[in-house]
């Protein structure tokens, strides 16, 4: 039997449901003039950032599931009770040198972006660093201003090579 505590819950939960399916329901310019207290509604501008380009996103891609595949197989061992304190040191040295790497990566696009205003990609292994652009237009001038900008956050001489894709 339902007691009044029940009766009570239910009622509430279903008041409450009602109104949340009628606010999701309403249209947003509705919302948006009650909201104002007017019955007139603003222009929203959007600005939409250029999109990266199917071979950018599938180089992405594919370098995340190189760098999990190794992630979990480092993470197996060191989780792993028969290997050694010395393999357990060298997989957790190879985690932070992945992750520190990645960072690197991200940033140095982060600064193609911002400086030199083109959609990269990064993959850096050892001393080889590769640059994929998102552009149509091969220009050597701005090569160079990419092997520059990208030798710049390293200390010591890098490989690098710059493709241009679109």
């Amino acid at each position: 039997m339902i007691n009044k505590r029940s009766l009570w819950f239910l009622t509430l939960f279903s008041l409450i449901l009602v109104l949340s399916v009628y606010y999701i329901t309403m249209p947003s310019e509705l919302l948006m003039a009650t909201n104002n207290g007017s019955k007139k509604t603003e222009e929203v501008t959007v600005t939409e950032e250029p999109l990266e380009s199917a071979e950018l996103v599938a180089l992405r891609v594919e370098s995340e599931e190189k760098m999990l595949d190794k992630i979990t197989e480092l993470k197996k061992i060191l989780t792993n009770s028969k290997a050694t304190t010395e393999e357990k040191n060298k997989a957790f040295e190879e985690l932070q040198k992945l992750n520190k790497n990645r960072s690197l990566e991200e940033q140095i696009e982060s600064k193609i972006e911002k400086e030199l205003g083109y959609k990269s990609f990064i993959s850096i292994e050892n001393s080889n660093a590769t640059v994929t652009v998102d552009s149509k237009k091969h220009d050597a001038g701005v090569a160079n201003k990419i092997m520059r900008l990208v030798q710049s956050n390293f200390d010591l001489p890098m490989s690098i090579s710059v493709k241009f894709q679109k």
